[in-house]
């Protein structure tokens, strides 16, 4: 068969080759003919459709700015929300002398930009006071704020580490008159408190943090209160972590993190912490009738189906930094490298979601966060004694901060590897002593409970906290994209030796031992038909912007600073972006979108505006 095909293919060549080759023998052709008359025109075709808004991406301006507590700002500006009916800001402020959230009227803020964004302050504050005690317990500043339609809704802690925390419910923002309603118990040390989008559920994460000694450590935990009829439930639904107290090895396996003092005796109790108690919810986000909730210190997400209250866990497990570029030294200059062995704990903070077809995407903030617990270990003179303290079973002792009963931070140069190993020369020794090229990661802020994978006291990995990054993740806990070395690379573009500073003082290349930028605040929203992320970093105070319209096609747009990052220079503009919160177009008071940001360590409350380019 195979012959009959190659003969025919032959005969039909030599057919085609005989044709034309006949053609060849008809004489040489004659001259070109004239040019023929030009045809008639035809008639004009109809208009075609409008084309696509195409987008060229959005630019951030600096248009509103708020000073709270100027003599005290650190901690007066930290959460934020925007009630759209009255265009008024409420912000926490943890350093007021009473319990407050600020209101900050809005409503009279224009397109213009602000000519002297440094120290602007075009937005007036009034307070807002909260109650001191609710059910006879003495309560702390407030955490966080949630607002839906004419409700909000406060997330404050107990006084006292023993006691549950609560939300305070106030109705009447639609006047501009908030007014108090009741007070709900939730679950111990409410961090975050957040609405879905009906309005009629509120979600409290209960980070539950031991006492400096581990001598209260309560549970952490998930409260729901249900809105029924638009009026606030009496009691809230409890989730807790309880079914997960013999699964900590599963878990492990999935790539979660539990670092405690766990065996040893702490001012005469011995410590044995569960599962429950070393889970701490962080931060809450609502798609699709699931809650997302972040478990920062353990490296992991809760997954809450709100139609039945079911309760699963995810763990994130670890970024590879071999394949990205990173600066772990702090050497006064940029001074990236790739390194073998070393792997970042995502550990995020904020979450925000989206969706892409229908289906959720959550997005994460991995800013990182090691254990430290300090107690109190004084003498007869009210003074910090470190034999006190060793007598207590501290670990260390330091005589500001007091006794030291559980850190899970060291730096790389103090950990044992194996003998002319990769990490012996990256990390085994202190690069001040040396030179930075020698042992790069010398300094390099690790833990000590990760990387021992056979427990012999010799570490075959690195675990740094945080990644320097956003990821962007699906509802299965797989990661879609992770923006890599982008914070650090872009702001070294930008800023040279200036990049990773310290949010309250000006030096450059100060946090790159350290969790770098340490991405922290983030706000997610709708401009025209694209998707777009904020992400703010705690550290250096930047701001950065990404199209993440199409999760598997995200895309650098902009960055943006409000702060002078001379070197010794003093600090001035917006420090420590530590909430955000998107304002729709059709709600703003200019039309166009707005990006509000709560900054920590300046007190200061910024208002950015999205303008399309």
């Amino acid at each position: 068969m195979k012959l009959g095909k190659q003969i025919s293919y032959t005969a039909i060549a030599i057919a085609l080759s005989t044709a034309l080759t006949g053609c060849f023998l008809d004489g040489d052709e004659g001259a070109p003919g004239p040019v023929g008359e030009q045809g008639a025109v035809g008639a004009s075709g109809s208009d075609g459709a409008d084309g696509q808004n195409a987008s060229a991406g959005v630019y951030l301006e600096l248009i509103g700015r708020a000073q709270l507590n100027p003599s005290n700002p650190l901690g007066a500006a930290e959460i934020v929300q925007f009630h759209a009916a009255s265009k008024m800001i409420y912000a926490i402020n943890s350093a007021a002398t009473q319990p407050t959230v600020e209101m900050i009227d809005a409503s009279s803020l224009t397109n213009e930009a602000l000519s002297n964004p440094l120290t602007a302050d075009n937005m007036t504050a009034s307070p807002l006071v909260l109650p001191t005690s609710a059910n006879n317990i003495p309560l702390a500043s407030p955490t966080s704020v949630a607002i839906h339609d004419d409700w909000m809704a406060v997330a404050v802690p107990a006084a006292a580490k023993a006691n549950n925390g609560f939300v305070l419910f106030y109705n009447g923002l639609n006047a501009t008159t908030p007014v108090f309603v009741k007070a709900v118990e939730v679950g111990n040390l409410p961090d975050m408190v957040t609405f879905n989008a009906q309005g009629n559920k509120v979600l409290t994460a209960n980070e539950g943090e031991p006492s400096g000694d581990y001598g209260v450590d309560p549970e952490g935990s998930i409260s729901i209160i249900n809105l029924v009829d638009n009026v606030p439930a009496d009691v809230a639904i409890a989730l807790t972590f309880s079914a997960y107290n013999d699964k900590q090895a599963e878990l492990e396996a999935m790539g979660m993190h539990f670092p405690n003092p766990t065996g040893r005796t702490i001012n005469g109790k011995l410590i044995n912490t569960t599962v429950a108690q070393d889970l701490e919810p962080e931060y809450i986000t609502i798609s699709n009738n699931i809650a997302y909730v972040t478990l920062q210190e353990n490296n992991g997400l809760a997954i809450v189906d709100l139609s039945d209250n079911s309760l699963t866990i995810k763990g994130l497990g670890f970024k590879d930094w071999s394949k990205y570029q990173l600066d772990g030294m702090e050497d006064g200059t940029v001074s990236f490298g790739q390194y073998q062995d070393v792997y970042g704990i995502y550990m995020p903070d904020t979450i925000a979601s989206f969706t892409w077809k229908g289906a959720s995407f959550v997005i994460t903030a991995n800013e990182g966060d090691a254990r430290e617990y300090f107690f109190d270990t004084l003498n007869e003179a009210g003074e910090q004694d470190e034999d006190l303290c060793i007598a207590a079973g501290g670990q260390d002792f330091d005589s500001d901060d007091g006794c030291l009963a559980f850190t899970e931070e060291t730096q790389a140069r103090r950990l044992d590897y194996a003998p002319s190993s990769n990490l012996e020369m990256i990390a085994g020794g202190d690069p001040r002593n040396s030179d930075f090229t020698a042992h790069p990661l010398g300094r390099l802020t690790v833990s000590k409970v990760l990387g021992d994978q056979d427990k012999d006291g010799t570490y075959e990995a690195i675990y740094a906290y945080g990644a320097r990054s956003f990821t962007i993740w699906d509802s299965n806990g797989m990661a879609v994209f992770d923006s890599g070395d982008d914070l650090e690379r872009i702001t070294a573009s930008i800023h040279g030796n200036a990049f990773n500073n310290e949010n309250d003082e000006n030096t450059g290349d100060g946090r790159s031992a350290n969790k770098g930028p340490e991405p922290e605040a983030l706000a997610v929203g709708q401009v025209g038909d694209h998707t777009y992320a904020f992400i703010g970093t705690e550290r250096m105070s930047g701001i950065f912007v990404y199209d993440i319209t199409n999760p598997y096609d995200t895309k650098f747009v902009d960055y943006v600073i409000n702060r002078d990052v001379t070197e010794g220079g003093d600090l001035m503009g917006d420090l420590g972006p530590e909430g955000m919160a998107f304002v729709a177009a059709n709600d703003s008071p200019t039309g166009e979108p707005l990006v509000i940001i709560g900054n920590e360590i300046s007190g200061t409350v910024a208002v950015w505006q999205v303008r399309a380019k």
